[in-house]
């Protein structure tokens, strides 16, 4: 549909819990679309969720096809209504983020995880991942909590000016 302007830190919407979506409408397929054109229109981009667009609902989008770091890979995932169901094996790894574009930081994730949510044809769906692909679904999670990167670094003197643009690392 339309590639929208991310939105930044300090802004509001990014400390918000999204809220719930529920029906795979007209609306929330729009969503969806304005998503993927946003993160597709950023080379290296790997994830985006609603609320960093300004739209505080529980979508996202995700794609690590072809990056460095991945392991598992489902090709684009497009989901409404995450639930993560199981986590495993911690790992800490640097991340990034489109609305935090100078920074990066040390962040502890899980290496594995089965997260459940809503596809864009309305029926339940779930993907089990690691490595890369479990860091960013969970990054991207985190943002319809409000959350971001920042709020999961292990300490700040693990958060670091940014050495490549913002385009080469997590939505």
């Amino acid at each position: 549909m339309s590639v929208c302007p991310i939105l930044r830190l300090p802004h509001s919407v990014l400390g918000e819990v999204a809220k719930p979506v529920t029906v795979v409408d007209e609306e929330a397929l729009s969503l969806m679309s304005d998503l993927m054109d946003t993160m597709q229109s950023f080379p290296g981009c790997v994830g985006l969720a609603a609320p960093q667009i300004g739209v505080s609902k529980r979508a996202f989008v995700v794609d690590v096809s072809g990056h460095r770091y991945t392991r598992s890979c489902h090709g684009l995932i497009a989901m409404f209504d995450p639930v993560v169901l199981e986590v495993d094996d911690y790992r800490l790894a640097r991340e990034g983020c489109m609305s935090v574009p100078e920074l990066t930081g040390d962040v502890e994730r899980p290496f594995r995880v089965l997260v459940q949510g809503i596809g864009m044809d309305g029926e339940i769906f779930s993907v089990e991942s690691d490595a890369y692909e479990a860091r960013a679904l969970m990054h991207e999670i985190d943002h319809l909590d409000g959350l971001l990167f920042l709020d999961r670094v292990v300490h700040p003197s693990q958060v670091y000016p940014r050495k490549v643009r913002h385009t080469d690392l997590n939505a």
